[in-house]
């Protein structure tokens, strides 16, 4: 008898799969027969908006320009749901850089950003091309303080994060009508990080798309 799977245990799955088959060997001086990096299959959970995160933007922001240095092509940005006061967020602070050459630069930097608990997603695993992205861990490498997603010049993601912020900051109705949608993502896909974020994504697609 075959049992059907439901698409959310699917995609958990299929991730966890990743890591351990393809991936896990890559995380830092990891091997094949090591357990999973805690912070590598975290469940999503949203906070109230802590008046904290901005200054702890700052100091990862100042954490990312020692480690890239002139390998970047712009200033590092302050994203996503921490970058909107009153907006509830998961407490992960979400930064964004233009490298003049993002593989080249994660490649120099790569062993100095793990010595300072910057993790590199090997991109197999994360799947999005437009980006190479690095996790910020605590001292116990169990959970995620901080995302970086690190762009090549010209990509369209660059503008399109700054736009997205800055219209839920304007705009108190949006930035509601927002909160729902995460505080129902989360409901739906309480343990499925991928599943949460696709259901948030539709909705920043409407809106840029009225910009």
């Amino acid at each position: 008898m075959i049992v059907p799977v439901a698409s959310g245990t699917v995609r958990m799955i299929r991730s966890v799969l990743g890591l351990r088959n393809v991936l896990l060997g890559a995380w830092q001086g990891g091997s094949m027969s090591e357990p999973l990096p805690a912070w590598a299959t975290e469940a999503p959970r949203l906070v109230a908006h802590d008046s904290a995160w901005a200054a702890r933007a700052r100091e990862y922001a100042a954490e990312v320009a020692d480690l890239f240095g002139d390998r970047l092509a712009t200033g590092v940005e302050h994203v996503g749901s921490t970058a909107v006061p009153g907006l509830r967020a998961k407490p992960i602070i979400d930064l964004q850089a233009v490298a003049h050459d993002p593989a080249a630069a994660v490649g120099e930097a790569r062993d100095a950003a793990a010595t300072a608990g910057w993790m590199l997603v090997p991109r197999e695993l994360d799947r999005r091309p437009w980006r190479w992205f690095l996790v910020r861990v605590d001292d116990a490498a169990r959970t995620r303080l901080a995302h970086l997603h690190l762009t090549a010049p010209g990509q369209d993601r660059w503008a399109e994060q700054l736009a997205f912020r800055d219209c839920l900051r304007a705009d108190p109705g949006l930035r509601a009508e927002y909160a729902a949608v995460k505080d129902r993502a989360i409901a739906d896909h309480p343990a499925d990080r991928e599943a949460y974020g696709d259901t948030k994504a539709a909705f920043v697609r409407r809106v840029l798309a009225r910009l």
